[in-house]
Parts: structure tokens; sequence; C-alpha cells
């Protein structure tokens, strides 16, 4: 069995300004997962939160749709 590797990303919203989320969406479809990591914390040891993609997805329609306001 081979392990997938998360490829990291970070918005183009978020300017580089060391306060990102970064997401892993390259493992969606294989195994039904979304991670999610803050680029403050030590990205090779640091936390790493585990969402379904279907949760994720979810989010980010309504983050779209603007259901959580403006920051």
């Amino acid at each position: 069995m081979t392990t997938e590797t998360p490829r990291w990303f970070t918005s183009s919203y978020s300017n580089n300004g060391g306060a990102c989320v970064e997401v892993a969406t390259n493992l969606a479809a294989a195994h039904g997962i979304v991670p999610v990591r803050d680029s403050k914390n030590d990205t090779t040891t640091g936390p790493v939160l585990t969402v379904p993609a279907t949760a994720f997805t979810t989010f980010v329609a309504g983050v779209r749709a603007g259901e959580f306001g403006a920051v």
C-alpha cells in the first residue's frame, strides 16, 4: 500500500502574512479527507486537523456564499 504525501498550499488571498491556513486537497478523492494546518506552527511536526472532504466542500461553499460574514 502506498501512502500519499499531502501537497500543502495556501490561498492566494492570504498575502503571505504568516497567519495562514494551509490545506492539502490532493487526498480528497482517494481518501475522502482534507488535511488542514496552521502555517505559523512548525509545518513538519505541528498539528494537522483532518476534515471529511464533504464537510470541507460544504465549508468552502459557505465561504463563497458569504454565509460567515466579513472579517
